[in-house]
C-alpha cells in the first residue's frame, strides 16, 4: 500500500516544508484542495460534510490554485506525486488545463497526477460562464481532450461544447498523466469505471468506503475495466490510525490510503504538523 498526504488541513506557506517531509516519511503522494472563490450566497448543499461547516471552512481558509501549488512543491522534491485532490475539472477549459498539466507532469519528473471532479457548488460553473446543468457531459468531453491534447499527436475534437481542429500540444509527458476520478455519487463511480485511471474518496469512514468500493468494482465489471493492475484507489478513512486499520483497507482494494497525520485542524503548528508526519512514517508506513 501507498500513502497520500491530504493538505486540506495545512497552510499554503507550508507546503514546501511538508512535503519535503512527507517525501522523507515515506508518502508516495500528496493531494490538495481546490477551490476558486467563495460565493456569498449559493443555492448549492455540499454533499460530504455539513454545508454551513464547510462554508465556514472555505470562507476562512486561503486555497492556492492546485496547478500552481504543484509546481511549487513539484521544485523542491524529488520522488513524491503531486495531484489537486480533486480539480473542478468542467469549470476551466481543457486545452488551457491539458498544456499546464503536460507542462507540470514534464517539468516534475512525471510526477502530476490529475484528481478529476465536479464542484458541488453551483456558482463555480455559472460565475465562469459554464452551463451546471451540462456539468457531466462536459466533465466526459474534459477528460477526452486532455488526453487527446496530451498524446502527442495531432488532435481535433468536435461537440456541440468544444470545437477544434488538429492541434499537436508539445512537450508533453512520455507516460500520460494518470486522471483519477473523485465524488460518490453513482454517476462519478460510473465515470471512474468507465473513463478513469483510477478513483478517489472524499473524507468517509470505513464502512462507507467499503460500499463505495464495493459499488466501483461492480461497475469496473459491468464495463470491463476490473482487470486492470494499475487501477488506483485512493480510499479516505478519517478514523483510520493504526497499521492493521490500513492493512484492513488494502483488504478492500484500496491502493493509496489517503491521511491527514496531524488530524483535521488547520490551526495545528507546523512544528508539530512535522512530528506527526514523521510519526506516521514511522509508526505506519514502515510498518505496512
Amino acid at each position: 500500500m501507498r500513502f497520500t498526504l491530504q493538505l486540506a488541513f495545512a497552510r499554503f506557506p507550508d507546503y514546501q516544508k511538508i512535503a519535503q517531509t512527507a517525501e522523507e516519511a515515506g508518502f508516495s503522494s500528496i493531494g490538495m484542495p481546490d477551490s476558486f472563490f467563495f460565493p456569498e450566497r449559493t443555492e448549492s448543499e455540499y454533499p460530504y460534510a455539513n454545508t454551513a461547516t464547510i462554508r465556514e471552512y472555505i470562507v476562512s481558509t486561503p486555497f492556492i490554485e492546485p496547478i500552481a501549488a504543484m509546481g511549487w512543491i513539484g521544485a523542491v522534491t524529488r520522488t513524491i506525486r503531486l495531484y489537486p485532490s480533486v480539480l473542478k475539472v468542467p469549470t476551466r477549459q481543457p486545452l488551457v488545463l491539458a498544456k499546464a498539466l503536460s507542462s507540470l507532469a514534464v517539468l516534475t519528473g512525471e510526477r502530476i497526477l490529475l484528481g478529476a471532479g465536479l464542484s458541488p457548488w453551483k456558482e463555480d460553473f455559472t460565475y465562469n460562464g459554464v452551463d451546471f446543468e451540462k456539468r457531466g457531459k462536459l466533465m466526459d468531453e474534459c477528460i477526452a481532450i486532455l488526453r487527446g491534447a496530451m498524446s502527442g499527436d495531432f488532435f481535433e475534437y468536435h461537440s456541440e461544447n468544444y470545437h477544434f481542429g488538429r492541434m499537436k500540444m508539445t512537450p508533453v509527458p512520455t507516460r500520460a498523466v494518470p486522471i483519477i476520478i473523485g465524488g460518490h455519487s453513482r454517476p462519478a463511480l460510473l465515470r471512474a469505471a468507465r473513463l478513469g485511471d483510477g478513483w478517489v474518496s472524499a473524507n468517509s469512514d470505513f464502512d462507507t468506503l467499503k460500499g463505495l468500493i464495493g459499488q466501483l468494482n461492480k461497475l469496473r465489471g459491468e464495463h470491463g475495466t476490473r482487470a486492470r493492475e494499475d487501477f488506483e484507489i485512493h480510499g479516505f478513512d478519517m478514523g483510520a490510525r493504526f497499521p492493521a486499520d490500513f492493512q484492513r483497507l488494502a483488504g478492500l482494494g484500496v491502493t493509496d490510503a489517503c491521511v491527514a497525520p496531524w488530524g483535521f485542524d488547520v490551526s495545528v503548528p507546523l512544528s508539530a504538523q512535522l512530528d506527526a508526519i514523521r510519526r506516521f512514517g514511522d509508526g505506519v508506513i514502515a510498518k505496512t
